[in-house]
């Protein structure tokens, strides 16, 4: 049995470990070991990206590797995944597979336009910029070993919506000044994962992305609806800028439509979550 090799065992991967440990023999380094993640036959490495004395016994283990941990929450470069390409590369015997999970806001704002993976990144916030760097230094690894970069714009799923936002009372733009937003659901992310170690193509880009075109406003007062709460206010940009926190802002600030016909085409991927709406009638 091939060996994967899982840095950043979150929500996301999580979801899909028990399909994955049916197919591999699943490592996943771990700051400290997890007995849930025993359970399931993984076997943990202790390790830190932060700390690179301790990824040494990444070298020559893997025959694929899915890559799914954030980045730094500061500087202009994503040390962590510069630390773990490093650790990869001190053994000749590289894998042969490699998956990303970035993000689509690589792509900075494109007022509304829709988005293909041959749009030139254009990151207009240091936590994009951090990604593209990411994306970058994957894609010089990549001319030794298969990469795949999957890039997902809001992840949800009935246990992960933002409804405290709701509960707040917090603002959206009004629907002259709206933005598209993008989703996809946890679980079609985490399938995603597995079909791109299958088939996903050398140095390629994947919009991870389901079938829904709504912007932000639309999405908040579909889920308000749907779990009886305020719909939220409507406001004008300059009024949203008084009243939110800049990481909020920044989403409100890029507008885009991913288009995810290579996800279906190339990935053969067929979401189970085509749009929100399903999820929303059922949560």
């Amino acid at each position: 049995m091939q060996r994967l090799l899982i840095v950043g065992c979150g929500d996301v991967v999580r979801r899909v470990l028990p399909e994955l440990v049916r197919h591999w023999r699943v490592y996943a380094l771990v700051r400290e070991p997890e007995e849930a993640l025993r359970q399931l036959g993984v076997v943990q490495i202790r390790g830190d990206l932060d700390r690179p004395a301790t990824l040494r016994r990444l070298a020559g283990l893997a025959h694929a590797v899915l890559h799914s941990a954030p980045p730094p929450g500061s500087g202009d470069v994503d040390a962590r995944t510069r630390r773990l390409i490093a650790a990869l590369r001190r053994s000749r015997s590289l894998p042969r597979r490699l998956v990303y999970i970035g993000t689509s806001g690589v792509y900075g704002d494109c007022g509304g336009a829709r988005v293909t993976e041959t749009r030139p990144l254009h990151p207009a916030t240091a936590r994009a910029q951090r990604r593209a760097d990411a994306e970058r230094c994957l894609r010089q690894f990549g001319r030794r070993c298969r990469v795949s970069l999957l890039r997902a714009p809001g992840i949800y799923a009935a246990d992960r919506l933002p409804l405290e936002r709701l509960r707040r009372g917090d603002p959206v733009l009004r629907p002259e000044e709206d933005v598209y937003t993008n989703h996809i659901h946890a679980e079609d992310l985490g399938r995603a994962c597995m079909a791109a170690l299958r088939r996903g193509r050398p140095n390629r880009a994947y919009h991870v992305s389901d079938d829904s075109c709504l912007r932000m406003g639309e999405w908040f007062d579909r889920l308000a609806a749907a779990h009886g709460l305020t719909p939220p206010p409507r406001a004008t940009w300059a009024v949203a800028q008084r009243q939110l926190a800049p990481a909020m802002l920044s989403f409100m600030s890029e507008s885009r439509r991913l288009d995810n016909t290579r996800l279906k085409t190339e990935l053969k991927l067929a979401l189970r979550y085509p749009t929100v709406d399903a999820v929303l009638r059922t949560s």
